[in-house]
């Protein structure tokens, strides 16, 4: 063996990792984003759950009470409610995790010992079931003067009562299954078409194409329709699969199903072209698509609750199409939700999927020309 030659071949493979610079930038960036995520974005402690309040006591007892709970941080007052159904409402659309219903009876229930409060849980996470067992241990400071004998006060503590719904067995399938649906689409979809526009040109398909009356448009589209037809595949085996293995409910409507699971195929389609029309090769498209997995994974509340990470990390998984797709698929086969109720995520799906196809059209012509 020459040390000369083996030597030349490392110098060689040092410069052209050098020249090559998305491979340099997964040799820093991997570590330097799975460090932040890990050590700063992901937080398993829920805080500022988004709570509804419904006091119907009004009294300075009741809104103590309230005030406590709000003191321990786990949730943050984001609406109020009249009643119980309203607060039951906003669960349903995802509005709120949390509802806190204070009867109108409190000071009566309080002196007679029992629950004066109500605690309503989307139990499709288990963890925020969890934190809820934190409010319920809030206690009751205030005395209650006894009616027999004016001068003497007597505490009496006070309970408040958790109800939990749509997971009522607390079952994780229930709340992992749906989310596996946009995990498992985003995988396949960002990398069946991050090497779409890629593979063509490494094969020297891009030149016949080019020759042809086809548009920039034209193509593009083109290469995205059958994979929709994949994806929808996709998700009909994983629904079908966990209602079979684990008995997972659709609440909703199936169409509403199909329909998220349609907008963020287009999504994650719309995304894979984009890298596919940056990358240089096929292993540089695989490269780009894992900058997108990881993010999404992690941010999306799929595998850590999204209540506990800090503003800027929310902020961040605002622009992953997984985030919004989870709210939609998990309101509708948990919460029986439609769509129109969580117009906002779908308005938010569609405004991605117009930014990175236009996108896409516009670096495929620039490198055209």
């Amino acid at each position: 063996m020459s040390w000369r030659r083996l030597w030349a071949i490392v110098i060689k493979e040092l410069r052209q990792m050098r020249r090559d610079r998305i491979t340099l930038a997964m040799i820093v960036g991997i570590p330097v984003i799975q460090l932040v995520l890990f050590g700063y974005a992901i937080n398993t402690n829920l805080r500022g759950l988004e709570a509804g309040i419904s006091d119907q006591a009004n009294t300075a007892g009741s809104r103590a009470l309230v005030m406590d709970m709000l003191a321990t941080g786990v949730i943050a007052p984001v609406a109020r409610a009249d009643t119980p159904e309203g607060l039951m409402a906003m669960l349903r659309r995802g509005d709120i995790s949390v509802g806190v219903v204070v009867p109108p009876d409190f000071e009566r229930r309080r002196i007679d010992g029992r629950a004066v409060a109500q605690i309503l849980v989307d139990g499709g996470d288990n963890t925020v079931q969890g934190a809820a067992v934190q409010l319920a241990q809030v206690p009751i400071d205030s005395s209650i003067a006894d009616s027999r004998a004016p001068m003497i006060s007597t505490p009496v503590e006070g309970r408040i009562s958790i109800v939990g719904f749509y997971n009522p067995q607390r079952r994780s399938a229930v709340n992992i299954v749906p989310g596996l649906i946009g995990v498992i689409l985003t995988m396949t979809m960002v990398l069946f078409t991050a090497i779409a526009i890629v593979r063509e040109r490494e094969r020297g398909n891009m030149e016949l194409l080019i020759a042809t009356p086809l548009t920039s448009a034209e193509l593009m589209i083109g290469k995205v329709l059958p994979y929709i037809a994949i994806g929808l595949v996709q998700t009909s085996v994983i629904l079908a699969l966990g209602r079979w293995l684990f008995v997972v409910p659709i609440s909703g409507s199936l169409f509403d199903v199909y329909l998220a699971a349609g907008l963020l195929i287009l999504a994650n389609l719309t995304l894979g072209l984009l890298i596919s029309t940056r990358a240089q090769s096929q292993f540089q498209a695989m490269q780009m698509a894992f900058f997108i997995f990881l993010p999404s994974i992690l941010l999306s509340g799929f595998m850590f609750p999204f209540a506990g990470m800090p503003k800027v990390a929310q902020w961040l998984a605002e622009v992953l199409p997984l985030t919004h797709f989870l709210r939609l698929i998990r309101g509708v086969m948990l919460r029986g939700a439609g769509l129109g109720e969580m117009w906002v995520d779908v308005l938010a799906l569609l405004a991605f999927i117009a930014v990175m196809m236009a996108a896409a059209i516009l670096r495929f012509r620039k490198r055209l020309d």
